[in-house]
């Protein structure tokens, strides 16, 4: 009796380590999804054999067969063209210029009608030419969006081009006039105006303002006199930024009367 409590209660010996269960975390799940994971398989293995081919997988059996199998005496055809001299694998025709092998089966396995095949390509090539054609104005119209956003930037540097050399323009020839004793500009735009004047000077400001409202010169067509003003009667060029001292200096060392002659 005892010695049977003493095996009993003996929970260190190898036959009570090795009944001891595996108890990490998790590995009983992974065991549930490994198992049920293999009757699966098994379960779709035994429905593939048991299952039941249909009418349509017969015929194409049999087909692939037959296909496979070269026709043999038994075949009218055949018979006659060995009669006629043909031997297998000979190409057709009187001087062998022939096909050797059977022109190849094309099934139709679809319930359309003959021809439908050929209008559904049709129909999906003239729908891709149609795709192609939009993409094709699109990228067209989204080309000559970003031209003629290109040409107004440009127009617009060029016209802020323009204004700064008719201030400088203006500034050079009130410096010039002044340095000469002219009192009175030419034309009323020659000078920079004052951005500050004093409350006697209200009257002449709305009369400038009059004048500058009326005129109907461009930026550039002011440009063009003015620095023709500026060459003929100061001598000076606004691009070279020099005051020569005749005209013979001014042509032989000015590259020209505009801002394209310096560049």
């Amino acid at each position: 009796m005892k010695l049977n409590m003493a095996e009993e209660e003996d929970y260190m010996s190898d036959s009570f380590i090795n009944v001891q269960e595996d108890i990490r975390p998790g590995l009983p799940m992974l065991r549930q999804i490994r198992e049920a994971r293999r009757k699966e398989e098994k379960q779709q293995e035994a429905n593939l054999k048991n299952r039941q081919k249909s009418l349509k997988e017969e015929e194409q059996e049999r087909r692939n067969v037959g296909l496979k199998n070269a026709l043999g005496c038994e075949n009218k055809g055949f018979a006659l063209l060995q009669k006629m001299g043909y031997k297998s694998g000979q190409a057709l025709g009187k001087s062998g210029g022939g096909i050797v092998e059977p022109i190849p089966l094309n099934i139709k396995t679809g319930k359309s009608g003959i021809g439908h095949e050929a209008s559904l390509k049709r129909k999906a090539e003239e729908k891709l030419e149609s795709y192609r054609k939009k993409i094709h104005m699109k990228n067209q119209a989204e080309e000559k969006a970003a031209e003629q956003f290109r040409m107004r930037l440009k127009n617009k540097q060029d016209e802020m081009k323009l204004e700064g050399d008719l201030r400088r323009s203006q500034r050079a020839c009130q410096q010039l006039d002044a340095q000469k004793n002219i009192q009175v500009p030419r034309e009323a735009w020659y000078w920079l105006r004052l951005e500050e004047e004093t409350e006697e000077d209200e009257e002449e400001k709305e009369q400038d303002e009059d004048e500058y409202k009326s005129e109907d010169l461009s930026v550039l067509e002011k440009l063009q006199i003015l620095t023709s003003y500026l060459r003929e009667e100061h001598l000076y060029c606004i691009w070279c930024g020099t005051a020569y001292e005749d005209k013979e200096d001014l042509s032989s060392n000015c590259p020209g009367p505009t801002s394209a002659d310096h560049d």
